[in-house]
């Protein structure tokens, strides 16, 4: 790329930010991995920073350096130079590791949908890695997708192929702008009562989606958290004011989808 992919621009801001935001939505701690000589850069010190602390170059120093920081906790390891990755993305991955019950194996991560292979770079990493980690780079290793090949993940199929497409040449960022210029993406904060919180484990949360109107909304979130209540069953807000299934949205809408009361 002969640039730094994480200050390369979408949408009208750096792709790190974008990245940041996006992760900070789903977790509560949230770091930009970096470098000694980049915690001085402008773009990275407004955030929380993990710097290397062991030896060497890549990915896999990142990874280890956010082992050594905080030595017992999962990691979600994401690249900053996936523009399409989303809320669904970060979610279903999330969801899929909570499922295998945390330990089942090193990490939990996508499947590429070109090679059949572990992305390493949008997983999550279990503090069981850490001592595996060390002793593979030991050996001479230095590629973390390579290492979950050999040592094993927890593979997971992208529900959106596209999610995990990185920018690597100044062509693939060219078609990667026009790709988001086009995309009617918005931002939309849902909040669950009743069944429908218990069913997504949330009351509420803030989502990139392409929906159009509340009834486009509630098919995707039922594919998403297998919904039980149909929308006949429901109502919907959007603003604090009920609305029909057809209104259409705009970004930054807040949307409440209200289940029956019990006992009428």
């Amino acid at each position: 790329m002969h640039r730094d992919k994480a200050a390369l621009e979408y949408q009208g801001k750096p792709q790190l930010a974008r990245t940041f935001e996006l992760v900070n939505r789903h977790l509560a701690n949230v770091f930009v991995s970096v470098r000694a000589d980049q915690t001085l850069d402008p773009m990275r010190a407004q955030w929380p920073m993990i710097v290397d602390s062991v030896a060497g170059q890549g990915p896999l120093i990142g990874i280890r350096s956010a082992f050594a920081a905080h030595p017992k906790v999962a990691w979600l390891v994401v690249a900053c130079d996936l523009p399409f990755l989303s809320d669904a993305a970060i979610e279903y991955l999330l969801r899929e590791r909570d499922s295998a019950g945390f330990a089942t194996a090193f990490a939990t991560a996508y499947k590429s949908a070109h090679d059949g292979l572990p992305e390493p770079l949008c997983a999550i990493w279990e503090a069981s890695a850490a001592k595996a980690l060390a002793d593979y780079q030991d050996s001479g290793g230095q590629c973390p997708r390579k290492f979950l090949i050999h040592r094993g993940a927890r593979l997971i199929e992208a529900q959106d192929t596209r999610a995990l497409d990185n920018v690597n040449t100044p062509e693939e960022y060219t078609q990667a702008l026009a790709a988001l210029e086009g995309s009617s993406l918005m931002q939309l904060k849902i909040h669950y009562y009743a069944l429908l919180r218990e069913q997504a484990g949330r009351s509420e949360e803030t989502v990139e989606t392409s929906a159009l109107t509340p009834a486009d909304l509630y098919d995707e979130l039922i594919t998403r958290y297998a919904f039980t209540l149909s929308r006949d069953q429901l109502r919907v807000a959007v603003n604090s004011e009920f609305s029909d299934w057809s209104r259409k949205f705009k970004t930054g809408d807040a949307v409440v989808f209200i289940p029956p009361v019990a006992g009428g």
